[in-house]
Parts: C-alpha cells; structure tokens; sequence
C-alpha cells in the first residue's frame, strides 16, 4: 500500500513540527517553502531524513498530495494554493492537521486582541494543577507536542487564519476575547467575513462543549443571535450582572457556573488595565471549568508576569518610563494601550496599515499624547490623520533614531509608548523583533 503523501508549505515552526508528526504517522512528507529556511528548522529535517526545498515551490511535487498543511501566513489567493484546491485536495492548518492524533482537552482562544495574554495566563494557573501544554500561535508547535510529550490538556492560542483551515478540529472550551476589524486584507475587506473565521472556533461544538466570550462586545453579541451556536455559552462582562459566566462588580471578579460560585478580588491584579480584567474574567473562568482551586485561580492572577511585548515596562530613565507594546498590530489593541496611559506620552506608531481606523483614538490622542513619531515607510496616512492634534510630531525608518527622538522631548513624569497600530512588516521580520529593536534601543541611551 503507498504511503498517504503530506505537503507541508512553510518551513517554519508549526510546519517543521507537522512534518515529525507525519512522519512518526507514515505520511510521506514534504516541506517546501517559497522563502528562506532557518537553519535551526533546515537541521532538523536532515537529521529526521524529511524531504525540503526552499526559495521555490515545485508544482509537481506538491500537487500529487494527498493532503497539504499550509503555514497561515500564506493566502488562499496565492495561485498555488488555489491550484491545490482546484485538485480538490484538503488543506488544512497545524492545528486541524496534529488535533486528530490527541485525546487531550483542548482550550482553545481567539479574539482580535488579548489571546496572547489570556492563553498565557490560562496556562500559568493550569500548569499548577494539570499537566499541560501551551501551543498554536505561541511557544513550541502543537505537533511536535503531541508527537514527543503528548499532554492530556493543550491551552492553544489560534488565529482566524489557523480557523479557516480547520475541518473537525473541536476544542471542549472555545474562548473568544473580542472581535474588532482587522487582517480585513485577507477577508476581502468584509468584516463580516473577519467576524466568520473567529467563530469556527466553536462550529464542532456540541452541548458538552463551552463558549466564553466577552459579553459586552456588540459584534459578539449580535453574530450569536444571528448564528447560534451548540455549545454552552459563559459570557464575562464589566458592565452588567451575569448569571452564568462571570461578572466585575466592587473590584470582584464573580464566576457562576451551574450555581457554584466563586469570587477573586482584582485589587491585586498582576495586569494593569480593564482589558486585563476582561483577560483574567476569561482565564478564570476556564479554570474553574476545569475544576482549578479558587486559592489557585487567585494567587495566580496576583504573580503572573504578563507577556512581552505587550504594555511591557522597560526602563525608567531620569524618571521616564519606557513601555514597550509591539504587539500592538492594530487599532484596539493600541485603544488598550493608551487608554491605561495616565501620564503624558509620547507615542511611537506605524508600520503596514491594515485599513486601520484611526478615529476611536482621538479622545486618547487629545487627552494624552503630547508628541508622535511615525515609523514606518509610508507614514503619509498618519500625518493626515493627527497632525492637527499634537504639538510635536516627526518621522523616521530607525527604532534607534526613534528612541533618541523620544528621549529628547521627553520631560520627567512622560512616559514613552510604543504602539504601533500597525503589521511590522515594512521594516522589521516580525513584532517580536520590532519590541527587541525598541528594548536594546532603551537600554542603549
């Protein structure tokens, strides 16, 4: 009998670690990637004797798949991929693809903002009682997982583009954190399209299954009444009581699920910021799902470090905080960002617009922000957008150059922000290296 044959576009972290789990299955792998393999992955494929190639994809030895596991970073409207499924071959993501090899309990989070921290924080009160792992968009592959430890319980953090290639993959608990537009490039420039990919999370869902989601968000909202879903729905809020779910009342966040009851103070909560509250809600809430000790829950609200590059504090320098918030790839989440400013601030912002909306951070930017430096390569939209609002405001394509414009304008008391609002793409690989770039420029002055 011939072997199912596996094609794996992407040579990354996710794809490398697909290829190791086909392989121990008996697929007949091959990894192709259209860029640069990184040698620590190119290694990694020798030594396991997995087929490669790398700066082209050959036609021919990717359309006799049976099966082809693409990175997310890939568009369906790449040619390529259109010419697979025009082959009818499947193509799925990592997580479809390595979720049919695992009996475990599966968390899975997606939302426009805070998945990092709430799939970060959801593992560091797991771990405590529950051996668990923590993959998807965040840490070691969920694959590779599977193939050398396999878990009994994964905390996955997922992003809409890992939900469009999903077929049966059914997490027990779905968490959505919120859904606001963005990546409106690869829907079409639908929102509704956007809003659809999110709530895949929870297709597979049955009556034993959960839904969290943040119940005082209107888009949320209004797609469930539109799309009902099977699962169980746990809704948090800030705003109003809930019965089932949680709720913010008195600094108390309170959880009921079928009339248990617990309550976790926040007022010494590790995270700063009411999207923090609505993170934690999230987490805690899983947790007590999963039978996690109250004491548990709270002692880990109260030490957890958060995530980097996510309103990460830097340094002080002549008593001027420096916050790194790369992470911050579009609007809301630099909504978040200034709104837990309460000091003046100088706010570093671009890169790739997405189609951003600008107009939801007036209020801050007039409120708060004494200075902006645009970095990016095409800062024009910008300009347009807040030059009327700030005194000061200049351009630049270094982060080094960036940070010494900032130390120069900033007084005692201010705070720098980095927040782009904005993909990296232009001028760095990736957020990650954006917010290194904004540290050692930091530590350097």
């Amino acid at each position: 009998m011939t072997k199912r044959r596996l094609v794996i576009l992407g040579g990354g972290e996710s794809g490398v670690g697909a290829a190791l789990l086909g392989k121990a299955k008996d697929y007949d792998v091959f990894v192709s990637d259209r860029g640069k393999i990184k040698e620590k992955y190119k290694q990694v494929l020798i030594h396991n004797e997995i087929e490669w190639e790398e700066e082209v994809h050959t036609e021919s030895k990717i359309l006799n798949a049976n099966l082809v596991m693409k990175s997310p970073g890939i568009p369906d409207k790449v040619p390529l991929v259109k010419a697979i499924r025009d082959k009818g071959i499947l193509v799925v993501s990592e997580i479809e693809f390595a979720a049919q090899f695992t009996n475990a309990t599966i968390v899975g989070i997606t939302g426009s903002n805070g998945k990092t921290t709430t799939a970060s924080l959801m593992h560091h009160i797991l771990k405590q009682e529950l051996n668990v792992g923590l993959a998807g968009n965040i840490g070691d592959s969920f694959a590779k997982q599977i193939l050398e430890k396999d878990y009994p319980n994964y905390v996955l953090e997922i992003s809409s583009f890992q939900l469009d290639d999903i077929v049966d993959f059914k997490p027990h608990i779905a968490v959505i954190t919120n859904i606001t537009p963005d990546h409106l490039d690869r829907y079409d420039y639908k929102f509704e399209n956007y809003i659809a990919s999110k709530f895949r999370i929870a297709m597979n869902q049955t009556q034993d299954d959960f839904l969290i989601y943040d119940g005082d968000d209107e888009v949320i909202n209004y797609h469930l009444k539109q799309h009902p879903v099977q699962s169980k729905l746990l809704p948090f809020s800030l705003s109003k009581t809930i019965e089932n779910g949680a709720y913010f009342k008195d600094n108390n966040i309170i959880i009921t699920i079928d009339n248990n009851q617990i309550i976790m103070p926040t007022t010494n909560l590790a995270l700063e910021g009411k999207h923090n509250i609505k993170n934690a809600m999230a987490a805690s809430t899983a947790a007590h799902l999963l039978k996690i000790r109250k004491q548990t829950i709270r002692e880990c609200l109260e030490n957890f470090q958060g995530v980097e590059h996510r309103l990460e504090h830097v340094l002080k320098i002549n008593k001027v905080q420096y916050i790194n918030d790369s992470k911050a790839t579009n609007v809301n989440s630099t909504y978040y960002a200034l709104e837990s400013m309460d000091t003046p601030t100088i706010w570093i912002v671009g890169g790739v617009d997405k189609g951003n909306n600008y107009e939801e951070l007036f209020p801050f930017v007039n409120e708060k922000v004494k200075a902006i430096i645009c970095l990016g390569v095409d800062n024009e939209k910008l300009f347009k957008t807040f030059g009327n609002m700030v005194d000061v405001m200049v351009e630049t394509q270094f982060m080094s150059e960036a940070v010494k414009i900032a130390y120069r304008i900033a007084e005692s008391g201010d705070s720098v922000l980095l927040s782009p609002a904005c993909a990296s793409f232009d001028l760095f690989e990736n957020y990650e290296d954006r917010g290194r770039q904004f540290k050692d420029a930091v530590r350097n002055l």
